[in-house]
């Protein structure tokens, strides 16, 4: 399988085309898969699988380094999340603080079930390593890592990779089911028109191309080019990481440091607000012909740590692993299926919303797209479903991963190195 190294080539420019060849083909893979499945089976899913099996038999391990998408990756990833401001209005997320609430107490569920359930059968300090990549992504569980490792058990800094590596794994068939489920509700009301009858007497449906607060001139359909659209958007998102730097030092020179801003948020702050004002158009990055390139190179964060887990580890950890994943996916259920009541979402929503926590942005992104194009047949039921599912996807997935896992995980690290005192 060494054939996958070079393709036969021996120039490295060469080498590093062919080797972005693999990579595009296991996108391709995924895509095919989830078309003739229905979204059963989501791309993120399938091309996570063959990327994990391709590391086991040939791919090479520093694939994503050779052919530049890691740093690729990391200078898109500010311009989409900031794209991913202009695909709502602030109308539309004005109600998602249920949806806030759902996901903070869906990590909050899963850690006290981690603790009191997993912990006698784990361990105290693995138990609570776990809470940190499960209630998050990379940032949490770098946070409860280096706490394993300053109180030499590294081991438990290998276990808190594995979860991120399949954490994928998990959750996106839960969210996938759960979102087909939630899609066709909305389709069910919205074709026999219930949907229609509990939107009169509500405020209007704004027009997604006009600004709520215009101050700045529209741009005329000439000067709507590619090039243009793409330094705007660039524009803003440097704006976005300025105001970020500026405002965490002055938070921090405060003494208030858990006031901090993640860059990404205010990166999703700054594209709203733009978009708001009329700086950026409505889909920006769809405009400019850049969205499949953009989320392309987005994708590789979420496959970046699949090399690590070799069959080996992946054995070694199996017990632990289904028992950390079980009784998280359990406790985020019944806190589902409490909040749902409460705040009047159906369960499989409140539970799409919680489980976010697994993989977060841009997966719930991709999958919520995957799941109306593969439910809806018409451009307005995919705005109808998209209307609805996609904001509460977006912010529950900043809620928990973004947000709460750091919160979250800054605490578990703390009591991790109590205990191993």
């Amino acid at each position: 399988m060494s054939f996958f190294e070079h393709f036969g080539l021996t120039n490295a420019g060469d080498v590093a085309t062919a080797l972005l060849m693999l990579v595009m083909i296991c996108y391709a893979i995924g895509d095919i898969v989830s078309y003739k499945t229905k979204a059963v089976f989501s791309m993120i899913f399938v091309t996570g699988i063959v990327f994990l099996v391709g590391f086991w038999y040939g791919f090479p391990k520093d694939i994503f380094q050779k052919t530049g998408l890691m740093a690729y990756a990391a200078v898109g990833l500010p311009i989409i999340i900031t794209h991913m401001g202009t695909l709502m209005k602030l109308r539309d997320i004005k109600q998602e603080w249920k949806t806030v609430i759902i996901a903070v107490v869906g990590l909050i569920a899963l850690s006290i079930g981690l603790f009191y359930v997993a912990g006698p059968f784990l361990g105290r300090e693995m138990a609570l390593t776990a809470a940190g990549p499960v209630s998050g992504g990379i940032v949490a569980t770098i946070i409860v890592s280096e706490a394993a490792k300053n109180v030499g058990m590294e081991h438990l800094a290998v276990f808190a990779t594995l979860i991120l590596v399949l954490q994928n794994f998990v959750g996106l068939p839960i969210a996938s089911f759960c979102l087909k489920i939630e899609s066709r509700r909305l389709l069910g009301e919205y074709r026999s028109g219930a949907a229609e009858g509990v939107k009169k007497g509500a405020d209007p449906k704004s027009d997604p191309e006009i600004p709520t607060f215009r101050l700045f001139p529209a741009l005329p359909k000439g000067l709507q080019t590619p090039f243009v659209l793409l330094a705007k958007i660039a524009i803003a998102s440097w704006l976005a990481l300025l105001a970020a730097q500026y405002f965490n030092e002055f938070i921090i020179a405060k003494g208030m440091p858990y006031l901090q801003i993640h860059k990404f948020v205010m990166a999703l702050i700054m594209g709203i607000i733009l978009y708001e004002v009329g700086f950026l158009e409505h889909k920006i990055l769809d405009k400019a012909n850049s969205m499949g390139y953009a989320m392309f190179f987005c994708l590789i964060f979420i496959w970046a740590s699949l090399p690590q887990a070799t069959p080996e580890l992946v054995r070694s950890l199996v017990t632990p692993l289904v028992l950390a994943f079980g009784v998280s996916v359990i406790a985020i259920a019944i806190s589902t299926f409490f909040t749902s009541k409460l705040l009047g979402y159906s369960w499989a929503m409140a539970t799409a919303i919680a489980v976010n926590c697994l993989f977060g942005f841009p997966a719930n992104f991709i999958l919520t797209n995957e799941v109306i194009n593969a439910t809806c047949e018409t451009d307005e039921e995919k705005d109808h479903c998209m209307t609805w599912l996609l904001p509460k996807m977006l912010v529950g997935g900043f809620t928990t991963v973004t947000i709460g896992s750091v919160i979250l995980a800054g605490y578990l690290a703390q009591i991790i190195e109590t205990l191993a005192k």
